[in-house]
């Protein structure tokens, strides 16, 4: 463990060295969540569209057809381009939103407060990670506007269709090969992330942060890294063997033999599933670098408002490791319906259930941290109480699905898309909600609306408890995911539930104009806020608010306590900051 004494660059002069090109890892830091909040209004947006189709698939959208007129003439919807809004809208929101915000974003503004230094280890390489990231949310964009549209091949982006170009159909064209290089350099961004925030939480932590008394949020975007750092570098090759599929002749994911449209590929010796095991190889673990930050800043927040200390930190964090380890030996329960050898299947539905276990423990260890508290219901508590109860009710569902005989009737199901959506959707937003109304007076100086905030928290927790729990039902009548439309067959008597789901959807959609106004507001005209206005102990609370350009004013704090000191009784009230002086047994 090291001390910084010295900033790694100068103050920014000048407009674009301070706001845009810059090196200041608070700066990056919200660039990347203004690039999710831009990306999951686009995502929103889209699965307005999906929902509103398949609840009225006659009925024309406004506006639609001059978007594109070839895949929504006079604004209806064809199957073709309901699976590429489906794509583009999953791709966006697994990797410019679920990622991005929680982790890059949080994480760079944060992470190096929280553990005392001045800034990211490697500042520069930090600025690019942004900037590559931007660039490949442009290149997936780009897709809408090329002349084949957008690709439909699912944000899985399965071989072989997604390998042979245009012979496959439409959006299999240049929007394929745009999806398959903003992917790529998405990976590019995320390693060169990965590996600063690894450097940084191992060489910069300030005098008396050891990793024992790292905040627990700390922690949770360490491991993040420490999975992302295998993960991306697993799924950037295999997009780079994609785009050599579909533009230089290899044969890595298309076998011999094969005809699409009538015409025999010129490939051989490829495999289809070999593009499934590199895919969820990485697949699965990014399930957990969405949730993990969530899973930190939960453990954060909840003992803040709690007002007692954290039940079990040291078994919290042995969860979070053993998430993280596991995450890597359950890839194979996406592949059930593959072909898989049926002991394979067994072997990989264990871990499945295995991996539950620490996940569970974290679990009780929130309620037990919440039973007989003090509990002060402020908007970050009441989305953290939010988390936990969706986070719950999606992990339930994902019982059934390690099952490998019950995964093979739920699999193509919205039995799986209510479930996912839960764990990984909605569970990881209300992570990134409690994370910005907590964190929001640190980073802007200003409180957020506290009435607004709870309207937002509790038209948002009934909508989408409104919006996804029924897709357990729909799954279970055997209604298929990915169709576009259920008017002619079996399943034309759940159209009245899909109607129900779009209301809802639109309703809860609509919820979030009320966060995106409080955002904005706070951060034009919001009323002042003090240094530590939730009497958190934390670093980032011994600031400013907002952190000066070196976070601490050139004077780095030393600690002399744990992020956890809450209940008892010192100078300050009911807590000790972990950079104060004052012995720890008064709390």
């Amino acid at each position: 463990m090291t001390q910084t004494t010295a900033h790694h660059h100068a103050p920014p002069r000048g407009f674009l060295r301070t706001h845009v090109f810059s090196l200041d890892h608070k700066v990056i830091g919200k660039q990347y969540l203004d690039l999710a909040l831009v990306a999951v209004c686009t995502g929103m947006v889209l699965s307005w569209l999906m929902r509103f189709h398949l609840a009225w698939p006659e009925t024309p959208i406004p506006g639609l057809g001059r978007v594109s007129p070839t895949g929504a003439a006079g604004g209806v919807i064809t199957p073709e381009y309901y699976l590429a809004l489906m794509t583009m809208h999953g791709t966006i929101m697994v990797f410019f939103v679920l990622t991005t915000a929680p982790f890059a974003g949080f994480g760079n503004y944060f992470l190096p407060i929280q553990v005392g230094a001045e800034d990211m280890a490697f500042p520069r390489i930090n600025m690019t990670s942004f900037w590559v990231t931007l660039v490949a949310f442009l290149v997936l964009v780009a897709a809408f506007f090329v002349g084949d549209g957008p690709p439909l091949s699912g944000w899985t982006a399965y071989a072989p269709l997604s390998a042979v170009g245009k012979d496959a159909g439409p959006g299999q064209g240049v929007g394929q090969t745009l999806w398959a290089v903003s992917i790529t350099l998405f990976c590019v961004a995320q390693l060169l992330g990965a590996l600063n925030f690894i450097t940084t939480t191992l060489d910069l932590r300030t005098k008396g942060m050891s990793l024992a008394r790292m905040p627990y949020s700390t922690w949770a975007w360490f491991i993040t890294s420490v999975i992302g750092l295998i993960a991306f570098a697993v799924l950037m090759p295999a997009c780079i063997l994609l785009i050599l599929d579909r533009v230089a002749g290899t044969s890595f994911f298309i076998p011999a033999g094969l005809v699409i449209s009538d015409r025999l590929q010129p490939h051989s010796g490829g495999s289809p599933l070999l593009w499934q095991h590199l895919f969820w190889f990485f697949g699965h673990p990014e399930v957990y670098i969405a949730i993990l930050p969530g899973f930190g800043i939960i453990s954060h927040i909840l003992p803040v408002f709690a007002r007692k200390p954290l039940l079990g930190p040291r078994v919290l964090i042995a969860c979070l490791v053993a998430i993280a380890f596991l995450s890597y030996t359950v890839w194979g329960h996406h592949m059930f319906l593959s072909g898989m050898n049926p002991f394979s299947a067994t072997l990989f539905s264990v871990p499945t259930l295995i991996i539950t276990i620490p996940a569970t423990i974290v679990t009780l260890l929130w309620i037990g941290t919440i039973y007989g508290a003090r509990l002060r219901f402020t908007t970050p508590a009441l989305f953290c109480l939010g988390f936990v109860s969706v986070f719950v009710s999606g992990g339930i569902s994902g019982f059934f699905l390690a099952q490998p005989s019950i995964d093979t009737y739920l699999h193509g199901t919205y039995f799986v898309v209510g479930h996912f959506h839960f764990v990984m959707g909605v569970a990881a937003m209300f992570g990134i909600f409690a994370g910005t109304y907590f964190w929001a007076p640190k980073m802007f100086g200003r409180l957020m609306s506290e009435t607004l905030g709870k309207w937002h928290f509790w038209l948002t927790f009934i909508g989408v408890y409104c919006v996804f729990m029924p897709m357990h039902y729909l799954g279970l009548a055997g209604n298929v995911r990915r169709y576009s439309a259920f008017t002619d067959d079996y399943l034309k008597p759940m159209i009245p539930l899909h109607r129900f789901i779009t209301i809802a959807a639109l309703f809860t959609g609509a919820a979030q104009l009320i966060f995106l106004f409080n955002l904005v507001w706070t951060r034009l005209r919001g009323p002042k806020a003090p240094d530590n206005p939730w009497e958190a102990t934390t670093l980032e609370w011994s600031t400013s608010s907002p952190p000066p350009f070196d976070n601490f004013g050139g004077r780095p704090p030393v600690v002399h306590h744990g992020p956890n000191e809450y209940g008892g009784n010192s100078a300050a009230g009911d807590y000790v900051m972990q950079a104060s002086p004052e012995s720890a047994a008064v709390a």
